[in-house]
């Protein structure tokens, strides 16, 4: 046998990058369609009638099946039972399909009155179709994690795992950026001489996105074959065998428990605001509503840099619990920033913005890669699932929270036919997630000094 046969394949910088680079544009189109309503929600309220209730219900749908029906649960363990290929084909699927059944509902005019467990038909039924999506994407996060490890670690994990999450980022920001344009270049105007902008047109367009990313995926799949084949040329298990009781280790783990909670709480500070953020820019900093995205949209803009770095220095110096409790204090300053009544000007939001994007980058990119030092490889997919199961529980509830603080509460009047809404208090509910997210980081740092995780050491062995 050569010597090239010998080598596994991850072995190969230029194949691991190239892995990297399919699995991590299948994320991309995923978290395009995951934001893509966000700079819409002053046109859906215009165009389609829903208020502020409406359209906390609808994003708050995002972690239904994956909290109560424990879908993300079952995807890891799939994920450790059944490997890569076949999870991540099924997750692409169940993407494809939660985006085909939300564009039918938006681009649907249902009958006046149609109700559907409470709210209207049609946010109903997008709001399924994107709970569904929402298991895909979810499934889809863990598995390419896994996918991660699998290929670089020893290597550049922390980096790989910060560049797939900068890459995801962009589908962030193309949300942010293209949706309104999008929108408005396929609207219409009626017979009256009233602009009526096209909502559906990005959504079908995010569509198209997923099918392209699962093909992506599947192309990926061809690689993880030779990899598994080069491990058994070497005479190793592709993946060790999981086993049910170890989901008892893994729940019986403190420092486990403490990287879900600081997950939880600090997402729960990110992507809820993320899909408010266009509104908020719109009510306090007065910025034009077609171009409310174009400031958010900065945040993702900051991560797709600034991740890969900071994801590179933990692997070269370590210090993986300290750039968590960084992040977590920057968190809180941002929000208390968005929450005080000073500076109300678009400029100053901007700055702000930027920072969140620094805070949004250092955790990451030091939390996921310090998985693997808590938790063995072997029972990684369901370590990742119930890290992702405790964080949709804050992805699905505090969308839903902040949409009904605002229509209960936040409300001012209407001008020009639009509600407005004053920000404060939802600021200062996400600025009470981030001093909550510092709490659990300190804590972590502590149990990492006792248990000797490793999580202030570097990720690549010398």
């Amino acid at each position: 046998m050569t010597e090239q046969l010998k080598q596994k394949l991850n072995d190969s910088a230029m194949l691991r990058w190239s892995v990297l680079a399919l699995v991590a544009f299948t994320m991309l189109c995923g978290y395009f369609l995951t934001d893509v309503m966000s700079p819409l929600k002053p046109m859906l309220e215009k165009e389609l009638l829903w208020d502020s209730l409406d359209y906390g219900f609808f994003t708050s749908a995002y972690g239904w099946f994956n909290v109560f029906l424990l879908m993300l649960i079952f995807g890891g363990i799939i994920l450790d039972k059944m490997g890569v290929r076949f999870t991540g084909m099924g997750a692409c699927l169940l993407m494809v399909f939660g985006c085909g059944l939300k564009y039918y509902a938006v681009s649907t005019t249902f009958p006046e009155g149609s109700m559907l467990f409470g709210f209207k038909m049609q946010v109903t039924l997008a709001a399924i179709g994107y709970a569904v999506f929402g298991v895909g994407v979810e499934i889809a996060g863990i598995t390419v994690s896994k996918i991660i490890v699998k290929w670089f670690k020893g290597k550049e994990m922390a980096l790989a795992m910060g560049l797939e999450m900068a890459t995801a980022r962009i589908g962030t920001t193309l949300a942010m950026v293209l949706t309104v344009p999008l929108a408005d270049f396929f609207g219409t105007t009626d017979e009256t001489g009233t602009f009526h902008t096209n909502i559906p047109a990005p959504i079908l367009f995010c569509l198209v996105m997923l099918c392209v990313g699962t093909i992506a995926f599947f192309i990926y799949t061809f690689y993880d074959r030779k990899l598994d084949a080069s491990l058994d040329a070497e005479g190793l298990e592709p993946e060790e065998p999981f086993r049910m009781k170890d989901i008892v280790y893994i729940i019986t783990n403190k420092g486990f428990w403490l990287i879900a909670l600081l997950c939880v709480l600090f997402y729960s500070a990110v992507f809820p605001f993320i899909k408010y953020a266009a509104d908020l820019m719109v009510q306090k900093y007065n910025v034009d509503p077609k171009l409310a995205g174009t400031i958010p949209g900065l945040l993702p803009i900051g991560a797709i840099v600034l991740t890969p770095l900071f994801g590179s220095l933990y692997d070269r110096i370590g210090k993986g619990a300290t750039l968590m409790v960084i992040g977590s204090i920057m968190l809180i300053f941002v929000h208390t920033m968005f929450a005080l009544p000073i500076l109300n000007v678009w400029w100053f939001a901007t700055v702000i913005m930027i920072i969140l994007g620094f805070a949004f980058s250092l955790v990451p990119s030091a939390m996921w890669p310090s998985v693997p030092k808590i938790i063995p490889e072997k029972q990684l997919g369901t370590a990742y699932a119930l890290i992702f199961w405790v964080q949709n529980w804050g992805l699905m509830g505090v969308p839903l929270l902040i949409g009904w603080v605002l229509n209960s509460y936040c409300k001012g009047p209407v001008v020009e036919g639009a509600q407005t809404y004053d920000y404060t208090l939802p600021m200062t509910i996400f600025a009470v997630f981030g001093v909550l997210a510092l709490i659990v980081a300190l804590l972590l740092k502590a149990e990492n000094r006792k248990k000797g995780y490793g999580l202030e050491e570097p990720n690549i062995k010398k």
